[in-house]
């Protein structure tokens, strides 16, 4: 299983490079996916990176969670890209898991895919939420959706990903060996 992070120009980097981070850290397989036609990416605050992959003609089939980090304009652009929503609208139809941060929940909202669920987002985005149960948590995990609000919670993020594929025990074992202070 692999588990993928789709970067698009305008991406929050902490919300993106966070989650590889410490989902590496737990062993899992994780790749980050460039939504251009090149591999290269630029973040919101001029970060530039090399994806692993192109969306256009790359595989799934082994897709654990798909991740979508906010920032502006990356978020737009995250969701203006067709081939990407046809994948997230897939992948929630078999119960696959999503996980979103900051302004990236907007995404799954407009995709009808957060109806009759719990989630949080970047404040301002909440009416982007279609049909959702907007939380007053930091981060929310409702069935196989996973979102939190925004830059600030990417470390807790990061680790309620791991708490749900491996466990609260090995989400601790890595904040502890990250000295992430809750």
């Amino acid at each position: 299983m692999t588990h993928y992070v789709f970067l698009a120009d305008g991406f929050e980097e902490i919300e993106a490079l966070t989650p590889v981070d410490v989902l590496r850290r737990a062993g899992e397989q994780v790749k980050t996916v460039s939504v251009n036609a090149s591999p290269n990416v630029t973040g919101a605050h001029g970060v530039a990176v090399q994806a692993d992959l192109v969306l256009a003609g790359a595989d799934f089939s082994d897709a654990g969670y798909l991740i979508l980090p906010g920032g502006m304009p990356g978020t737009l652009n995250l969701g203006k890209t067709a081939a990407l929503c046809e994948l997230l609208q897939a992948h929630a139809a078999k119960n696959g898991k999503l996980a979103a941060i900051c302004a990236a929940p907007s995404v799954l909202g407009r995709l009808g895919l957060l109806q009759g669920r719990e989630a949080i987002c970047y404040p301002g985005f909440e009416d982007q939420l279609r049909g959702a149960r907007v939380s007053d948590c930091n981060v929310v995990c409702d069935g196989n959706i996973l979102t939190a609000a925004g830059p600030g919670v990417s470390q807790p993020f990061a680790l309620a990903l791991v708490a749900d594929l491996k466990g609260q025990a090995a989400a601790d074992q890595i904040s502890a060996s990250m000295l992430f202070l809750r």
